[in-house]
């Protein structure tokens, strides 16, 4: 995994998610390795933040996969709480660190990166939903707790982005966005997500706090 640290800011996540981070010009720097394992993730949390005790936010783009292809009747509920201790649990704890490290003294903003997952249905993913809708709530509790400190708290949920993680249903998806799963007829770049990062990041949203903002091409967008 991943940690990139900037001038001002503290993100940690997957390679995945630091690709993103490096696609979001004027905000994100340097790699530096760190982790985020299941059961490790407070300790982890604490001693990051504190290296990045001036920074002025948060941006969790963390993650664990789903087991590919597993039938929600017969989950490894084992591997699924891994799953939901990494996006959710890990995220939490994430959150909290950053704030006894420094924002709850200076402000700033959090931005947790999610999925459609979290609202969109997916029965051989089900441990992935749980854990990202879960991820979800953490979002709208800080917002609603960190207000009053000055921190405002977002959920970006990417849609169908070109990544290491979707390459093995390329071709999957190419036909669905053919077909019109998004009226934006293309896969989503990390860009797309990094350039939506940024936007937050530079405070361009100063009166929104506890709010999703999806780069999904219009997946949500209902058709009749």
């Amino acid at each position: 995994m991943n940690i990139v640290v900037s001038e001002r800011w503290f993100v940690v996540g997957s390679t995945e998610g630091a690709r993103c981070g490096r696609a979001a010009p004027g905000i994100l720097g340097r790699c530096a390795v760190g982790s985020r394992r299941a059961g490790t993730a407070a300790a982890t949390a604490t001693e990051s933040a504190a290296t990045a005790a001036a920074a002025a936010g948060l941006v969790d783009l963390g993650g664990r996969v789903a087991q590919r292809g597993s039938d929600l009747v017969d989950l490894d509920l084992d591997a699924a709480r891994k799953i939901v201790e990494v996006n959710a649990i890990g995220a939490l704890a994430w959150v909290q660190a950053a704030h006894r490290a420094w924002m709850g003294e200076h402000g700033g903003s959090v931005v947790n990166i999610s999925s459609v997952s979290a609202h969109a249905v997916s029965t051989n993913r089900g441990d992935y939903c749980v854990a990202k809708a879960g991820l979800g709530m953490v979002t709208k509790l800080f917002a609603a707790r960190l207000a009053d400190h000055g921190i405002n708290v977002y959920e970006v949920c990417p849609g169908v982005i070109a990544s290491d993680m979707t390459a093995p249903v390329r071709e999957k998806y190419d036909k669905l966005i053919a077909d019109g799963l998004t009226p934006i007829r293309r896969w989503g770049e990390p860009s797309d997500v990094g350039k939506a990062v940024v936007a937050l990041a530079r405070d361009y949203f100063p009166f929104t706090t506890g709010e999703v903002f999806n780069v999904d091409g219009g997946f949500n967008v209902r058709k009749l």
